[in-house]
């Protein structure tokens, strides 16, 4: 079995990268959503002052990344949410489950010293084909 090359998906429909890495990668079906915050794509600046605020903002980019590459939440197989404060849980997952329409992929939340940006939360996901 032969590797497709990896190919970069890029949207401006998302926040473009803050450092050196792509909004996702694909490659052999499979779809690498790097991180998302809850930047608006078109000036770069932080949208929403809580936790649930930015997790519908960031869902969004995250769907449009997923968008560019042809896919939707439901190809979705395993999301990471980090949160700067584990209190915020119920109300990002109460969020998370609305931008994801019952769909249930395999996830991690963990709690994290700080996000880019001052970001309170922060999304990736893995989506497949």
């Amino acid at each position: 079995m032969s590797m497709n090359r990896p190919k970069e998906i890029r949207t401006d429909h998302a926040p473009a990268p803050v450092g050196p890495y792509s909004q996702a990668i694909e490659a052999n079906g499979m779809v690498f959503c790097s991180g998302q915050i809850a930047l608006d794509p078109m000036t770069g600046q932080m949208v929403g002052e809580t936790p649930a605020a930015q997790a519908d903002k960031l869902m969004d980019n995250v769907r449009a990344v997923l968008e560019a590459a042809g896919l939707g939440m439901s190809n979705v197989v395993k999301t990471t949410i980090f949160l700067v404060d584990m209190k915020a849980f119920a109300e990002v997952n109460a969020v998370y489950e609305k931008k994801m329409n019952g769909h249930k992929p395999a996830r991690s939340t963990v709690a994290v010293a700080a996000l880019p940006k001052g970001a309170l939360v922060e999304v990736e996901c893995l989506a497949v084909r």
